[in-house]
């Protein structure tokens, strides 16, 4: 647990000038078992101070690769210095940025530390289990992880916070050929927020979705390619996450709409069926804590929930202060910061479709001709909202009912446009936190979502 040698500088913070000092401890650990091999085995373990200083429109930056008070002091200085010289040279003569909500949040910061050794026999214990019940794999992979940042935050205005961000995850990778030897994958990640012992007492748990995981996989060898062309579908909900996420949220990230995003021309006007509501949710989500909960930002923000979609329509965007300040809107709590060296930028926190009222099954039933698509291996996205994402695990549906599972195959089209297709949004929601966000830096977030029935482009053979 970081000692707070943070907050007895904020004496030297300049006036007139937003401050904001930051320590933080980014600790991650993992091992990897590929076909009974013992092939990763990492404990890392960084920490540092910075500081950033805002003067009219400006930003000094600066950190050390050190936590102690006279590298809290050096930062300060150098932060400052860089925001005159910034100042001086680049003078855009903004002013200060406007006053918000001030005081103290602390969560419990006590993380605890698994023994490698237990990452370790964890992966080989799943890894033979998978290799004594399963004999026609081509190749599987088991993986152990858990990452956190602690991080103790003093600024001039706003949230003083003491935070933590945990997370541990096994991922299975299972491999197999079809008759054809062409080869097919399937991946799960089992887990979520908190440390290794606390998600993983025994590796039994683990067994029956790795069975399920297995089932599917048989499925897919042997399954059948998905007739290209616009075709009515079921986006499951993790599906519909990777569209909140890419095609979605990356569009309304502030400093990406003053790039020229989709979402500047679009605010205020119908991007959507009206079924659709979008948010950028903080840390509660219907009425449960969200996969990756975000209390205070590292700006100061006391974080709350950023509202994008409301009934089809795009009613706000994801704001730093400064982008708020711009586009007069509130800031929530979105501008994060990866390592004590990174400063923040905005990012997505848990982000999803709001749910709806029909059940999965109802939706299936309605579908004549048409897929159920539930896993992405990959997307990609850019600021006009035209997006591609892989299909990792799908099935047809034939009158109403779902047929044979999919070879891989990918979807496309441009956000706003299939979103105004949406006709049905199923009343459950799935969620998932075992990714990153790659935006400059590397992010935790979380994604997920209510199952969709739309239309859209699939690939074919």
């Amino acid at each position: 647990m970081l000692k707070d040698i943070i907050t007895p500088k904020k004496i030297l913070f300049v006036p007139n000038a937003h401050t904001e000092l930051r320590g933080q401890l980014s600790r991650s650990r993992g091992a990897t078992v590929v076909s009974g091999n013992l092939t990763g085995n990492s404990r890392q373990d960084i920490s540092g101070i910075s500081a950033r200083v805002y003067k009219n429109g400006t930003y000094g930056f600066a950190s050390m690769a050190e936590y102690s008070p006279d590298a809290a002091e050096a930062v300060l200085r150098a932060a400052t210095e860089n925001a005159d010289f910034m100042e001086k040279n680049v003078n855009k003569g903004k002013g200060p940025l406007p006053n918000i909500n001030c005081g103290c949040r602390a969560l419990d910061c006590d993380i605890p530390d698994a023994e490698q050794k237990r990452y370790v026999d964890f992966a080989r214990s799943v890894d033979d289990y998978i290799a004594s019940k399963y004999k026609n794999l081509a190749s599987r992979t088991v993986a152990a992880r858990e990452d956190s940042m602690e991080k103790l935050l003093c600024v001039s205005n706003g949230f003083d916070a003491h935070t933590c961000l945990q997370r541990s995850y096994i991922y299975v990778f299972l491999n197999a050929e079809t008759q054809s030897g062409a080869p097919v994958e399937l991946f799960k990640a089992f887990g979520g927020e908190g440390g290794f012992e606390a998600n993983f007492k025994d590796p039994e748990a683990l067994y029956p979705e790795i069975d399920a995981l297995y089932e599917r996989l048989m499925q897919k060898r042997e399954g059948i390619y998905a007739d290209a062309g616009e075709k009515t579908v079921i986006l499951g909900g993790m599906m519909s996450g990777m569209l909140a996420h890419e095609a979605v949220g990356h569009t309304v990230e502030a400093d990406l709409v003053l790039g020229g995003s989709v979402a500047g021309p679009s605010l205020n006007k119908i991007v959507a069926s009206e079924m659709v509501s979008l948010t950028d949710f903080a840390h509660t989500a219907f009425g449960e804590k969200t996969p990756l909960p975000v209390y205070v930002d590292d700006e100061g923000v006391e974080a709350i929930d950023a509202r994008i979609i409301e009934n089809g329509v795009l009613v706000g965007y994801m704001n730093n202060r400064e982008t708020a300040q711009h586009f007069g809107m509130t800031p929530c709590g979105n501008a994060r910061a990866w390592a004590f060296s990174d400063e923040p930028l905005i990012r997505m926190r848990n982000t999803a479709i709001l749910p709806g009222k029909d059940k999965l099954e109802d939706m299936i039933a309605s579908v004549e001709d048409g897929y159920y698509l539930i896993d992405s291996s990959n997307g990609q996205a850019d600021t006009t909202g035209e997006f591609m994402f892989g299909v990792s695990m799908g099935y047809e549906i034939k009158n109403g009912k779902l047929g044979r599972a999919l070879l891989d195959t990918t979807i496309s089209g441009v956000a706003f446009n299939m979103l105004k297709t949406v006709d049905m949004v199923s009343d459950e929601v799935v969620w998932s936190s075992s990714g990153f966000c790659g935006k400059k830096q590397p992010m935790p977030v979380g994604m997920g979502g209510p199952a969709l029935r739309c239309k859209v482009m699939i690939g074919g053979r």
